[in-house]
């Protein structure tokens, strides 16, 4: 005979940070990242989690990488989107380098996780890349 495992999931608050608007631009969700980020030495991929009403519910750090790339897999975004009960999420990303201009592999990325987004009723708004003093969109979206 076998046993099957019983098990039950939930999101664990870790901590918290304040942010002082709503998010109504891209350079709010800049702003936000790089607060979240502060300044990391390697390229950090996060999802930030919006409500009905696109105000942030929850930051998540998806992937950590090196200093070039970051792995990122659809299943990892759509977890806590999924268990924070999102509306949509942004997607945001640094590159360490200070150049925030998307590369050919930021760019499949985005059209991936957005594809899963639609299957899962989960839009995603945006992709925004962080930079020393600026950010680039990975536009596809309505943010």
């Amino acid at each position: 005979m076998k046993s099957i495992n019983i098990v039950s999931l939930k999101m664990v608050k870790e901590s918290s940070m304040k942010y002082t608007t709503r998010i109504s631009s891209p350079a709010d969700v800049a702003d936000l990242v790089s607060q979240y980020l502060d300044n990391a030495d390697r390229e950090n991929f996060v999802v930030v989690c919006l409500d009905r009403k696109g105000d942030p519910t929850a930051i998540h750090t998806v992937s950590i990488g090196n200093l070039h790339s970051s792995i990122v897999h659809p299943r990892e975004v759509f977890k806590v989107a999924v268990l924070s009960n999102s509306a949509s999420i942004i997607l945001a990303h640094n590159h360490p380098s200070g150049d925030p201009t998307p590369s050919t592999e930021d760019l499949k990325v985005t059209q991936r996780i957005k594809s899963a987004g639609e299957i899962l009723g989960i839009d995603v708004l945006d992709h925004i890349i962080v930079g020393d003093t600026n950010y680039s969109l990975d536009r596809h979206n309505q943010l």
